[in-house]
């Protein structure tokens, strides 16, 4: 059954249909009102959210592309020179150090001076034993004086005199014990005089004959090996006394001092140890894997921290011909096996005025053929 309704007006309709009044109502009401203030709010704090969300996406993506990606392997070295340790070779005390430590000396400049009074007594000792030998072969050299000669004519003569008179008793005794006058052991007596006058006659002659001709080669030989050995001891001893003084060898910068003036120094301590800056190289330990196929005359380029980062040019000189230890140790018994490690010395190929050594070098690596 349809309901029926009846308005204000009179009409009576169907309850289902709306009413003109209804209608006009409906038309009249406002329209609906805007979206609050708090939703607006709620989306604008969604926002930095998302913003940070995208962001931490980002990195984490940034982090796992970079970790896949095959990063370079850096190789540190170090720079290395000629270093030159300086030791005493005689005993003595420091009298003199005019250097410090970190002073740049020429070549030849004077390092130490090492008193010893003992050994320039021996040097002194050893120069006049020189002049005894060279005066002894000077004198060889010169011959027998006339006045020996004369002196050894004038014993032949005696030994001759004697002789004759030797002769004469000989004869008169002989005669006198053949008519039994004279008793046989005078006879006997006289012979064995005799004798002797003859041989005294001998030694003279020799004796002249021999300072006539003077000394023999052997003799002559023999002087001048001691001028030699005289010669060799004062070459010994002022060798010794010229390591008194020491001087730098080549231009250099004083590393380290190891004496004080008036300490007393035995040979083979150290005195003080010098750098030679203009030979300064660059050393790295590379593994064999790493070293494989390296050759002298390579060049890669290395960056230095200490000045500035700065970037230089190497070029390889020098490979070790044999590896010194295992820079890798094996893990597991099958497989695996210790890689051993050679030193590259490799130098700049400009020259770094300001490079020290002991500064830190690296360089991205990879491999042979650069």
């Amino acid at each position: 059954m349809t309901s029926i309704d009846k308005d204000k007006s009179g009409f009576v309709g169907d309850a289902s249909r709306p009413t003109p009044a209804a209608v006009a109502s409906r038309q009249a009401q406002p329209p609906p009102a805007a979206p609050r203030p708090q939703a607006q709010a709620a989306r604008v704090a969604r926002a930095p959210a998302i913003i940070v969300t995208i962001i931490i996406a980002a990195i984490v993506g940034l982090s796992l592309w970079y970790l896949v990606q095959p990063q370079p392997l850096i190789i540190q070295g170090e720079a290395d020179a000629t270093r030159i340790d300086i030791a005493a070779r005689v005993d003595g005390r420091v009298g003199k150090r005019p250097v410090e430590r970190g002073d740049n000396v020429a070549a030849g400049q004077l390092l130490f001076e090492i008193d010893n009074p003992e050994l320039v007594t021996k040097l002194r000792e050893a120069e006049a034993g020189l002049a005894v030998a060279n005066a002894q072969l000077a004198n060889i050299e010169a011959g027998t004086r006339a006045e020996v000669i004369a002196q050894r004519k004038a014993a032949v003569d005696t030994a001759e005199a004697n002789v004759t008179l030797a002769q004469h008793t000989y004869d008169r005794t002989k005669e006198l014990a053949g008519g039994g006058n004279a008793p046989i052991q005078r006879l006997d007596e006289v012979t064995d005089s005799l004798r002797v006058a003859q041989r005294g006659l001998d030694q003279a002659k020799s004796a002249l004959q021999a300072a006539v001709n003077g000394y023999t080669a052997e003799e002559r030989g023999i002087a001048r090996a001691n001028v030699a050995k005289a010669q060799a001891s004062i070459d010994t001893i002022k060798a010794q006394v010229d390591e008194l003084t020491v001087k730098a060898p080549v231009a250099s910068q004083v590393y380290q001092i190891g004496a004080e003036v008036g300490e007393y120094v035995s040979p083979g301590v150290p005195l003080l140890s010098l750098v030679d800056l203009s030979d300064v190289w660059l050393r790295f330990d590379l593994r064999e894997d790493l070293a494989k196929g390296l050759k002298p005359g390579d060049r890669f380029e290395m960056r230095i921290p200490a000045l500035g980062d700065r970037s230089i040019t190497a070029a390889i000189k020098v490979i070790a011909t044999k590896g010194e230890y295992a820079g890798w140790r094996a893990t597991r018994a099958t497989g695996d096996f210790d890689l051993r490690t050679f030193e590259i010395r490799a130098y700049p190929v400009s020259p770094v005025p300001e490079l020290r050594p002991g500064m830190s070098v690296y360089a991205n690596w990879q491999g042979s053929g650069r």
